[in-house]
């Protein structure tokens, strides 16, 4: 019988600090301690998710607590050798960070936050989708990798969590390009995992005392979902955040390539939940700690033969829209897109909102990730569904 994954499911409905500390330090106990996972003579680079600056109650980031009482358990275990980084959507660690309550986590444990300078091109010949990769200097130069992820939902992938929290690992512009050399959900997703398993980090640990549902990455709704989820299968981990969230977690790409390549398993029946008081199933899982309202892509994505025609003639998809009363004309979505040459700009002016190129967007969902402009609910550049999408409903994953 081949061994189940193990997902630590911490509930925890407060960033109060000694509530947070000691959920991390009893699930760490439940993983066989830390000191079995990384080396005490090892160097760690923590990498959080850090897509951009913003206020820590809006769920964009890896909350601070977290990151700092994580950091400070490391330290007290005697782990010496640490730093913090991640490859920002916009800005740099230093800056994202700063008056977050991160920064000053970091300053009393002195513990470094990089800002990456040199990328350096790296062969991956086991790759699938992905035969190499630019990776920061820094991230090479550490033994091990911890990766801090957010639950969120995703517009291309339905959810970012641990699989996806290793798009940072990739150097600057090079995250852009990425999304031009790999357009599709499923060939992102298919590079996500040969990027984990270049990568390979030691332990993923979520943040989902509150998530953010809805228009995520970066503009979605806080939603309180009360919970820490803590494995070394990334697979699983995003698995239990799908059940939670009531999302068939095959229909996440990342899960469905994830298993198909070997990075992890997203079946229930393959996974161990383990919680303070002792292992709980799925069924279980969900009943006490899911919520079934979040707001999240549940929409069944079929592949037959009109599915593939709409893809061709580039209807009935996804794709982001511009709300223009909501519009500040700020160019942070032209600057952002990574089409060379632009599938969104001001072509009339600047005193108007951007418009799109529908035949030259990719649906990589970039300017959406990095909007600044958020309303109730929603915000103003959105992935906007047109209602023929609903006649496409059937069985199937989206992956298929």
């Amino acid at each position: 019988m081949n061994k189940k994954s193990k997902v630590i499911l911490l509930p925890c409905n407060s960033y109060r600090e000694e509530i947070v500390y000691e959920n991390l330090e009893i699930g760490l106990e439940l993983l066989g301690g830390i000191e079995n996972i990384v080396g005490k003579e090892e160097s760690v680079l923590l990498k959080p998710n850090l897509l951009k600056k913003a206020e820590v109650d809006k769920a964009v980031i890896t909350h601070p607590t977290v990151v700092g009482m994580f950091a400070r358990l490391m330290r007290e275990k005697g782990y010496q050798d640490m730093a913090l980084a991640d490859s920002c959507g916009n800005g740099t660690t230093s800056k994202v960070i700063h008056g977050t309550g991160m920064d000053t986590y970091l300053e009393k444990l002195d513990i470094p936050a990089i800002d990456y300078t040199t990328g350096i091109h790296v062969d991956y010949p086991k790759g699938i989708q992905a035969k190499e990769f630019i990776l920061p200097k820094e991230l090479l130069e550490k033994d091990c990798v911890i990766s801090l992820c957010k639950m969120k939902t995703h517009a291309l992938e339905r959810i970012t969590g641990a699989v996806k929290n290793s798009y940072g690992f990739v150097y600057g512009f090079h995250k852009a390009k990425g999304h031009t050399l790999y357009p599709s959900a499923d060939s992102f997703a298919r590079m996500l995992v040969d990027l984990n398993q270049y990568v390979k980090p030691r332990l993923y640990i979520m943040d989902g005392i509150v998530a953010m549902e809805g228009n995520g990455p970066g503009s979605g709704d806080p939603a309180p979902m009360n919970v820490m989820l803590m494995s070394r299968d990334p697979v699983a981990l995003d698995s239990v955040f799908c059940n939670l969230i009531h999302l068939n977690p095959e229909m996440v790409p990342t899960n469905y390539h994830g298993e198909k390549m070997g990075l992890g398993t997203w079946r229930s029946e393959e996974i161990e939940i383990v919680t303070p008081s002792g292992e709980i199933s799925m069924k279980d899982a969900v009943a006490q700690y899911g919520n079934p309202y979040f707001d999240v892509d549940r929409r069944v994505v079929r592949s037959g033969m009109w599915e593939r025609l709409a893809k061709a003639l580039n209807i009935f998809q996804k794709k982001p829209y511009i709300e223009p009363e909501r519009c500040i004309r700020c160019g942070i979505c032209v600057k952002s897109c990574p089409v060379p040459d632009k599938a969104v700009d001001f072509r009339k002016g600047r005193e108007n909102p951007p418009v799109y190129d529908y035949k030259k967007c990719i649906r990589c969902f970039c300017c959406q990730e990095m909007c600044p402009e958020k309303r109730n609910p929603g915000e103003m550049i959105r992935p906007e569904i047109q209602s023929c999408l609903k006649l496409l409903h059937g069985k199937g994953a989206s992956a298929l």
